[in-house]
């Protein structure tokens, strides 16, 4: 058969952009639509006004890059982010912002395959690659450019002065809708996530050449541990996707942390993290910058808590199960544990974190210096959640045992995670029993924050990476829980009891820093006392730290 031969349908630019413009907004966008049909209180005049005015904008849009040579690229772009942004936002509840979009591109092939399953593959396929084709299929009839330029310029003149009469005669009522809901703007398909992908590009190529600032660089060892007998170690677990609210020490319903209750902790309840992604949180835990001052560009120019410790004389080790540290050990001891063949604990290049444990033990063994050493967890990562735990974790069952969270049931997800939290409260509890099993020669200490928290299905939201300014409870409430050996809790003058009293006040991963500064006795001008959670508790024996600087 001569393919040639074959006659291709013709269209015009303009109703191909037209029909391209309804497919996305009409199949792609089904979460958009039924928000927005919620936002303004369903089949009423605003709400036909908003749709109306919507479809103009995204035609006129379309119709600017109905230009020949450029059409079919743009389309073809535009169905396939479509259909991969609108699988995620209608499954999951996702919104594809800039920061979700950065948690992507650090993110790795072991932790994006669960999220690439058949139905994602089919729903890609239907909403993007069959329509992609047909669009490439089709001639397109292109006007001479002096009147195709006139054309265009009236269709989009005429849609956008439409647009604007349709938001002018409901103002009020649709500048109010989106200014109190913004999330409803965000899962717009796939316009909102290219913007933000632009958004990110630029902001990455503007901190292309950044040197990172020295912090720190009065900081010193003070008295109390220099003049100590045995080396202080302080473990630093950062915890990956665990919400506070699925733990049994927060009132949890399940019991879900039945070694650590009965290790003496100190659980914080009231923690916040600083953002609902991996990629914000964690350097942000390990930066001088609270919430409100943090930016990536600020985390990237300036030292991180690690190079503090360093230069107070402290050794300072980062072991990752996870993606990486994000920048914030590119100056101490790293290793990445995810990478071993021959350990019963690992899979597929994942391993279970209890994979720190034997390394923990073999590195107290032979300390002989002030240390922190920092065990990133691959946690309760989702959405394959039943990978996260072995089986004599499976406690709660029936359990999700797929990815693919829409073939289970919420009791199902929900039993999944809190297996995985069950699991991490073991791998805590075998952290203490190791410095314990430890003490002669270490005084040792552990303090455990998740970078942030997980939507189980609450209002439609599954997963995390939610806009901070719109991100529910689930996902920024996140566990904080301490632990202190007798020997540490006498060299500080640390009263425990004391702690307890303060479990319930408000702390955040703004905390962090300085709390890790005062466990370790580091001077320097950077330490804020107020921020450290430990110090109205401790004796007055420790050493009076420099006040921050302004």
């Amino acid at each position: 058969m001569n393919f040639r031969s074959i006659k291709r349908p013709t269209i015009g630019s303009i109703p191909l952009s037209l029909l391209v413009a309804l497919f996305i907004l009409c199949l792609q966008n089904l979460t958009f639509w039924n928000e927005a049909f919620y936002v303004f209180g369903g089949f009423h005049l605003g709400f036909y006004t908003f749709a109306a005015a919507m479809t103009l904008l995204v035609f006129a849009g379309m119709v600017m890059f109905s230009v020949k040579y450029l059409i079919k690229p743009f389309l073809v772009l535009l169905l396939i982010a479509g259909a991969m942004s609108s699988y995620y936002t209608d499954f999951f509840g996702v919104v594809i912002d800039k920061e979700m979009i950065r948690n992507a591109v650090v993110t790795t092939p072991q932790e994006a395959g669960p999220l690439i399953t058949a139905a994602f593959v089919l729903h890609i396929l239907i909403y993007g690659v069959v329509p992609s084709m047909l669009v490439c299929m089709v001639r397109i009839r292109h006007r001479p450019f002096i009147s195709k330029f006139f054309v265009n310029l009236a269709v989009i003149s005429l849609c956008l002065s439409l647009c604007i009469g349709l938001i002018v005669s409901n103002y009020s009522g649709i500048s109010s809708n989106i200014r109190e809901h913004r999330d409803m703007m965000a899962k717009l398909t796939p316009f909102a996530a290219i913007t933000s992908a632009i958004g990110l590009g630029v902001s990455t190529y503007r901190e292309i050449g950044i040197v990172r600032a020295p912090l720190g660089t009065d900081a010193k060892l003070g008295p109390l541990y220099a003049q100590a007998k045995k080396p202080v170690v302080t473990v630093i677990v950062a915890g990956e996707t665990a919400r506070a609210m699925n733990f049994s020490l927060n009132g949890y319903n399940r019991e879900t942390n039945p070694e650590l209750k009965t290790l003496g902790v100190t659980n914080f309840t009231k923690t916040t993290s600083c953002g609902t992604a991996t990629a914000v949180s964690l350097p942000c835990m390990f930066s001088v910058y609270g919430r409100q001052d943090y930016s990536d560009r600020k985390a990237r120019s300036t030292d991180t808590l690690m190079d503090v410790l360093r230069r107070a004389g402290i050794d300072g080790y980062w072991w990752d199960n996870n993606t990486g540290s994000k920048g914030i050990a590119d100056l101490v001891n790293f290793a990445s544990l995810t990478k071993q063949k021959n350990s019963p604990l690992c899979k597929d290049g994942e391993c279970l974190d209890d994979i720190f444990l034997s390394k923990l033990d073999e590195k107290l063994t032979g300390i002989t210096k002030n240390t922190v050493i920092v065990l990133h967890q691959l946690g309760s990562h989702g959405p394959a959640y039943f990978l996260r735990y072995p089986e004599e974790f499976r406690r709660f069952q029936p359990d999700c045992r797929t990815p693919q969270l829409s073939d289970c049931s919420r009791e199902e997800i929900v039993n999944a995670y809190d297996n995985s939290i069950l699991y991490t409260d073991h791998n805590l509890a075998e952290v203490i029993k190791l410095l314990k099993k430890h003490q002669d020669s270490v005084d040792g200490a552990m303090i455990y924050m998740s970078d942030h928290g997980e939507s189980l299905g609450e209002n439609g939201l599954f997963l995390h990476g939610a806009p901070y300014m719109f991100a529910p409870t689930e996902q920024t409430h996140v566990p904080f829980i301490a632990w202190f050996s007798d020997q540490y809790a006498q060299l500080t003058g640390l009263d425990r009891s004391c702690l307890q009293t303060y479990a319930d006040a408000p702390t955040s991963h703004d905390n962090l820093f300085h709390t890790v500064l005062g466990m370790m006795n580091v001077i320097t001008k950077v330490y804020n006392p107020t921020l450290d959670v430990f110090a109205a508790c401790r004796s007055t024996a420790i050493a009076a730290p420099i006040a921050p600087e302004s």
